[in-house]
């Protein structure tokens, strides 16, 4: 958490993490020079789309790869943030002014240096253009200083909001390139930035970066990071054989079916994210406007069937959507390693209290009936869990719940614009502050028009009151009574419901690349959607012996 006055040191643990060991070569794969990259969640085939700030929700995965952000959040020390492309990010005393350093020695894949320039240009993007503020930014104002100093000015203290500069949603930009733009239009098919790979080579169901000898952290060990698309079921296979390297999947019988096979270089890693994934209300529609209905849905999920089905019991999310294992100091004591289980009963008392029945399956109101859906990101396999849900409700309050897949970009789509009744999603962040300011009216829209943060479209003054409190301090004590305070509105208004803990889940093939990270130590997820994280992975990995 940022403190007044204090200038965040710039944090580079590039040292090697646990080994994973693995001698033997695995079958088929790709040559020594390259790691292949199995991605589950982008569907089936690529578009070559590498303007990343954009309002095209189709865009190429993982340019984090190649556009970096200037910091970075730190999981393994709390969620805190630490510079990445800065040098220094520094509050004054009110916490209205971040003053920023740039890190000197960067450059661009064509050459050219990272400068002052180019930070205020990406910085004032969003603010130029609020379509493209895709990483919800509370900023107000930029400017330059000096040639490597950038001056960000908030209109509130931003004390606990300087996550926002750690997104891959706000990346570092060349000025020079972008300036010229129509960004509505453009794609960015050579994209040009100051991150550890260049496009290679570029086809539908295949794209292949290539490691710059001149990146600014270092050289990496291998040439070439190869990215293909799979599915959860065929990226199993292709881990088992050594055609993929890595993949994320949740994978409920990894332990008997990939790991026990040979457990030097089969590698399944659960990660804590210090968020969860819950039901979003749409709360600009009705019936869940309505904080009986909210309640009574967030009182019969069967969480406990949820994780047993994932395998993983234990991981049920508490009501604050603030994890026990990362936050246990900030709980209010009575939340301390509670779960909501169901309740029928008490959610039809919540229901009559607001003037609901339920009646042919449906909610109705005041001669008014409403059908709800829920939708999800199919890419996920969340089909099983949402009927779990689904069944739930209509064994306890008799309500029928339509089931929703939709591919991740999609889904995403419509979370954004608020086409959607009830919805999954990941809430979370970097500190307290990260995992509720997506509760910010500022941050609401109409439906219709795309949010960034604030998808279920919360308005409520007095969750606007504590959140001000909230960001407007460095002082530790205070936070932990606001953060006190915020976990009471989110019991009881139940703007959204946390269903159970979220993990990043990291399945790896250690057969030709050795020293991964494990849960049990280390600096950084090899999570590549976290941009440096992934840098830091690749460039201490080791060739296995063969």
């Amino acid at each position: 958490m940022p403190r007044r006055g204090l200038l965040v040191a710039v944090v580079m643990v590039l040292a090697t993490a646990c080994s994973a060991g693995g001698q033997s070569r695995p079958n088929g794969g790709a040559r020594a020079d390259t790691i292949v990259f199995g991605k589950t969640d982008g569907g089936t085939t690529y578009v070559r789309n590498y303007n990343v700030v954009g309002p095209a929700t189709q865009k190429t995965p993982n340019a984090e790869m190649i556009y970096e952000p200037l910091a970075r959040i730190d999981y393994s020390d709390g969620g805190t943030v630490k510079p990445w492309l800065a040098e220094s990010l520094e509050f004054d005393e009110k916490g209205t002014r971040l003053t920023i350093k740039v890190r000197q020695g960067v450059r661009f894949s064509d050459g050219a240096p990272l400068t002052a320039d180019d930070v205020v240009f990406s910085l004032r993007l969003p603010l130029d253009k609020p379509d493209f503020n895709l990483s919800g930014t509370t900023y107000t104002a930029v400017e330059k200083v000096d040639e490597s100093t950038v001056a960000v000015t908030f209109d509130s203290p931003g004390f606990s909001e300087v996550n926002q500069f750690a997104s891959p949603t706000l990346p570092m930009l060349p000025k020079k390139i972008w300036e010229k733009q129509d960004l509505n239009t453009w794609t960015n098919p050579d994209p040009v930035g100051t991150g550890p790979f260049v496009l290679e080579s570029f086809a539908a169901q295949q794209i292949t970066l290539r490691a710059r000898d001149d990146y600014w952290v270092g050289k990496f060990p291998m040439k070439y990071l190869k990215i293909i698309p799979t599915s959860p079921d065929a990226g199993k296979a292709q881990l088992l054989r050594g055609e993929v390297d890595w993949a994320l999947s949740a994978w409920a019988g990894a332990q008997e079916e990939y790991v026990a096979k040979d457990p030097q270089t089969h590698l399944y890693q659960l990660y804590a994210t210090g968020g969860a994934y819950s039901m979003l209300y749409n709360t600009a529609r009705p019936p869940f406007d309505d904080v009986h209905v909210r309640r009574a849905l967030a009182m019969t999920i069967p969480r406990s069937d949820i994780v047993t089905t994932l395998n993983r019991p234990g991981t049920e999310a508490g009501p604050t959507g603030l994890v026990d294992l990362v936050y246990k100091d900030w709980l209010k004591p009575e939340y301390r390693g509670k779960v909501q289980q169901v309740d029928a009963e008490g959610a039809r008392r919540e229901l009559a209290a607001g003037g609901w029945t339920v009646a042919d399956g449906k909610l109705v109101k005041d001669g008014t009936s409403y059908e709800p859906t829920l939708s999800f990101n199919q890419d996920f396999g969340w089909a099983s869990y949402a009927d779990i849900m689904v069944n739930s409700w209509k064994s306890a309050l008799g309500l029928q719940v339509k089931p929703a897949g939709a591919p991740g970009a999609n889904l995403y789509e419509s979370q954004q614009l608020g086409k959607f009744d009830l919805t999954i999603v990941a809430t979370g962040g970097a500190g307290v502050s990260g995992v509720y300011s997506m509760l910010a009216s500022r941050a609401a829209k109409p439906i219709g028009k795309e949010a960034a943060t604030n998808l279920g479209r919360w308005r409520d003054p007095a969750t606007d009151a504590v959140l001000a409190k909230l960001l407007g301090t460095s002082d530790v004590g205070r936070l932990k009574q606001y953060a006190q305070e915020m976990q009471s509105i989110v019991v009881d208004k139940v703007p959204f419901s946390p269903i159970y803990n979220s993990y990043w889940f990291v399945v790896i093939n250690a057969g030709r690349w050795s020293g991964w990270p494990t849960p049990e130590k280390f600096s950084y997820v090899p999570f590549p959607g976290l941009g440096p994280d992934t840098t830091m992975t690749l460039m201490n990995l080791k060739r296995a012996a063969q």
